[in-house]
């Protein structure tokens, strides 16, 4: 039975992936409350819990005395010497090996119980850190299950929870794959494993992918400052060097385009435009708009409002397409971007052309008085033909 409880327990820790020690000391607490519930809180005793072997012993302490004054840690003289078959004298230590049997069926059945219950939640907490150590960082994980509100995912045996809301649009996935993810949260719940979301289309995961595949990112040479996503559409993401003698933007896309293409077909397609940071707000907004140009910008630093004045044929690029280009932009730079169009000479010359042909028309409304000729005619006529019929009666 001693084995029998062991190995099962080792079978779950190696499943679980819970470290021996932790295991052996959460059967050692176990049999430690048994004991005490038997034989009361004062009682002296060892329990040693072989996992290789798959044994479990129990000794308990009794002092040997004349008269038992108090049994869970006294023994009498008979008494000690019937059980151990030695002789012993006053004062004398008596050991006894208490056998799991004693505790009865239901004590054991009880213990088993409270065992995995224990390991339960010791997997638990450490699922919940292991990932909360990952938080931030992108791993592999396979589709398992795909519903319609939410994909899952495994990893090392757990469960990801990858919501339609963290993944790109475009991207279609199947039974099987293995996809790249970042972990984006993890939550506790009151029964059952940890809450692990997972996402594809938070800024995070861009800002990994770069420090994966350039390694100036990673090293500190270069550095990310601000980045801004539709994903699956398009990104704009802000470097700067903190080496003069590496271009920041060139560095991110390497030669002819090879570590962005990387990231680009990771993120399907997603266009990524890469600007150099500054500090210069006018300069950092006229970059995070291109390849829009620009007249003037106004700036007020204090409200974080931007003006721009731009030629009417400009204004569609910075806009750009459902207004993605200046949405990006201003989650960029954190300025809230207005666009002041302006007119070529010819526009208002048809401008003024137009107002001029307005007025002319409502000054004519108000002098003349429209008048229906065929009305006159015909009220002349009835007159004449009434004279002459008046004439003939006669």
């Amino acid at each position: 039975m001693k084995s029998d409880i062991v190995e099962a327990f080792v079978q779950m820790a190696k499943m679980k992936s819970i470290d021996r020690d932790i295991l052996e000391s959460v059967i050692k607490d176990s049999f430690r409350k048994m004991m005490e519930k038997k034989h009361g809180p004062t009682a002296n005793f060892d329990i040693i819990v072989n996992m290789e072997k798959g044994n479990i012993e129990i000794f308990l302490y009794k002092t040997v005395v004349e008269d038992v004054t108090d049994p869970a840690t006294e023994i009498d003289i008979e008494t000690a010497k019937d059980k151990s078959g030695e002789d012993f004298e006053v004062g004398d230590d008596f050991v006894e090996e208490i056998p799991i049997e004693e505790f009865g069926r239901r004590s054991v059945l009880n213990l088993k119980q409270s065992l995995n219950q224990k390991l339960r939640e010791i997997d638990k907490e450490v699922t919940y850190n292991f990932y909360k150590d990952q938080l931030g960082e992108i791993l592999v994980g396979e589709v398992y299950q795909i519903k319609p509100a939410s994909i899952l995912l495994m990893h090392n045996g757990n469960e990801l929870f990858f919501p339609k809301e963290e993944q790109i649009a475009k991207e279609r996935y199947k039974k099987g794959d293995n996809i790249r993810v970042i972990i984006k949260r993890i939550d506790k719940k009151p029964s059952g494993p940890p809450l692990i979301v997972v996402s594809r289309a938070d800024d995070k995961f861009l800002y990994k992918l770069f420090e994966l595949e350039i390694p100036e990112i990673y090293d500190g040479i270069l550095e990310i400052k601000g980045i801004s996503r539709d994903p699956g559409e398009r990104a704009k993401i802000a470097v700067m060097s903190n080496d003069d003698k590496i271009d920041a933007v060139g560095a991110c896309v390497g030669m002819k385009g090879m570590r962005i293409h990387s990231i680009v077909r990771e993120l399907c397609n997603e266009n990524i435009d890469v600007i150099n940071y500054t500090k210069d707000n006018a300069l950092y907004i006229s970059r995070a708009l291109s390849p829009a140009k620009l007249q003037d910008i106004y700036i007020d630093n204090a409200n974080k409002v931007a003006k721009i004045n731009a030629d009417e044929d400009q204004v569609s690029l910075i806009i750009g397409k459902n207004g993605q280009n200046i949405k990006l932009a201003s989650k960029l730079t954190g300025f809230q971007i207005d666009v002041i169009r302006e007119q070529s000479e010819d526009d208002e010359e048809d401008t003024e052309d137009e107002e001029n042909n307005d007025n002319e028309e409502r000054v004519a409304d108000e002098n003349d008085t429209p008048v229906d000729i065929n009305e006159e005619t015909t009220e002349e006529n009835q007159e004449n033909d009434s004279e002459e019929s008046s004439e003939n009666e006669k």
